[in-house]
This record gives structure tokens, sequence and C-alpha cells, in this order.
């Protein structure tokens, strides 16, 4: 791995600004950054549509995607500066499928050296998550500077390349987060941590049966995307969508509260589908066979066989907001 653009392209994404937000369609939200040095356009569906001066939507939404994942693994804020400043450095923050030999994906990670395969590292999702798992397991991470430990990681040719990128990291991280584009705030502490979870898979497979990474497989199926979504919160769920719709309290199209879980099917012969409500009218699921975990419309077409809302039960252990 090493850096995959020029001291003098890497400089150009520090001070040109692309004014990208103008005209995008369904922009519900604009949150600065504090300092005034970055700012967050947001679609409908919780999306990042605009961006720091000098990074595109798509840039955003893959940085959105490493902080999502580094809050749900617990990983310090100078953890997401460190991965965040590595990925500026390796890719720009896109998801590369070429790169120096065999490196791939957001850090040009390499099948040949261990990080999976081009499938896995080119999913941005997980992709994050071995950069974490690597940073967080190298002993005294915390007390080296951002060059460094994004060094440790990376084992770049151009080993002080990370630290031009710090500045700006941490500006994106100030725009963006596991919640910052949430069109709906969640009511409670349990339904903010499946749905921080939920967001962090966005990009993995659907896999029939599916579990996910810490369930053994590449990525999920519908319950089982909603199912672990809500053991990250401390809450269990029955396995499938059907058990699901049985195990929670019915509420109507209008009721919806971000953290709910909407069906679709027959709830008297057979409820195929769950996602999980993020608000103004989209949820995060994995659709279907070919279909990644992403954010979506609850109505996606007209007629379709939307069978309403489940509200997950919040026993009194659990955390409440």
């Amino acid at each position: 791995m090493g850096s995959k653009i020029g001291a003098t392209v890497a400089a150009l994404v520090l001070v040109i600004p692309l004014l990208i937000g103008t005209g995008v369609a369904g922009i519900v939200s604009s949150l600065s950054a504090g300092n005034g040095a970055s700012s967050l356009v947001c679609s409908s569906g919780g999306i990042p549509t605009s961006t720091v001066p000098g990074l595109t939507a798509e840039q955003m939404g893959n940085a959105a995607t490493i902080v999502a994942v580094g809050k749900q693994m617990g990983v310090p804020e100078l953890g997401l500066v460190v991965a965040i400043a590595a990925a500026l450095q390796e890719s720009r923050l896109r998801n590369l499928h070429y790169g120096d030999r065999d490196s791939l994906g957001l850090f040009q990670q390499r099948p040949s050296m261990g990080w999976g395969s081009p499938q896995q590292i080119t999913t941005p999702a997980y992709a994050a998550t071995k950069f974490f798992e690597r940073l967080t397991a190298t002993p005294n991470w915390q007390s080296m500077s951002v060059n460094d430990a994004a060094q440790t990681v990376q084992g770049s040719g151009f080993p002080s390349a990370y630290a031009q990128h710090e500045q700006i990291a941490r500006a994106v991280i100030a725009g963006t987060g596991s919640a910052s584009c949430l069109p709906q705030a969640a009511p409670t502490e349990a339904a903010t941590r499946a749905l921080a979870y939920a967001r962090a898979q966005i990009g993995l497979p659907y896999v029939w049966g599916g579990n996910g990474p810490e369930g053994g497989d590449s990525g999920f199926d519908c319950s089982g995307l909603t199912t672990a979504a809500y053991k990250s919160a401390g809450i269990t769920l029955p396995r499938t969508a059907h058990t699901q719709y049985r195990a929670t309290a019915r509420i109507t199209e209008a009721q919806l509260q971000a953290g709910d879980l909407v069906f679709y099917g027959n709830p008297n012969t057979k409820i195929h589908h769950v996602g999980l409500y993020i608000g103004d009218g989209h949820m995060v699921d994995a659709p279907t066979f070919g279909e990644p975990v992403g954010i979506h419309p609850i109505r996606r077409v007209t007629g379709d066989d939307f069978a309403g809302g489940g509200r997950v039960p919040v026993p009194h252990a659990a955390f409440r907001g």
C-alpha cells in the first residue's frame, strides 16, 4: 500500500471547493461543523449530498461509513481521524477497484497481504472494520501521532504522507457521523444504537440467511440485519421477519419513529421482508439478491405489500434516551 495520488493532487483536495450541493433533490437539513470549516447537507434518505470543501458526495458518503463503523466498534475520535486521513491519502476517500499491484478499496488493502477477498475489500464497511481492527490491536497507538498511527496499519512506501490530511480529516468528522444525517432523532438509546449499527453495514452484500461478519457471513439478509442491529443495543429479536412482526407492537405508517421496524407481506400468511425505519419515509435494509445493504424508501412502488410498522419493546435494562 501507499499513496496513490501525488502531492500536488493531494493539495488540491484541501483547497478546491466543489460546489455540488446546489439543486440536489430532497435536501432536508444543513449541519455546520461549528467553526465554519465544513458543512454537511443530507438527502431525505439520510445520505450526505454536500461536502467539506474539496470532497464530493461520494467521498463524504464513504467517510460517513468509516465514521459509523468506528463508532459502532467503540473507536475513540483519534482513531476516526487516523482512518479518514489514511483513506484520504490512499484513495481520496473513493472506493477504487484498482491500485498499485493488487491494492483495492478505500484503504488500498491487498488480498495477497491477508486483508480479505477483492469483494470484501471493496465493501466500505468491511474495509473500515479491518482498518480499525488492526489499528486498535497496535500497542500504544493512542499515544502516536495521526501520521504514525496510520503508517503502522498501512505500511506505506511514503511513511510521512498521512500528516498532511489530519486537518481535513478532523473537518470531515466534524461534519459527518453515524447520526448526523438521520432525518429523525431516535426516541431511545437502544434505537439510536441499532440505527448506528445498521448504517455501519451499508454496502455489505445481501446473503440469504446471512448474519453479517460477526456471525461469520460476508453480509446479511433482511431479518439478519435487524436482529444484529438490535443485538448491538442489548435487545434480542426473533430471527425471521415473520416472527419479528409477531414480537413487535403494531403501529401505523403515520406513527413510525426512527428505530421502528417496517414489514412487508401478508400478516396472516407470511411476512417476507423487514427494514429499520430511519425517518422521512426511508429505511435501511438488506433488500434482496444482488442489492447490498442500503437506504431505500419504505414505499418503493405503488401497490407494494407494505404491512405496517412494529415497535421494538425496550426492556428496562436497555439504555434509554
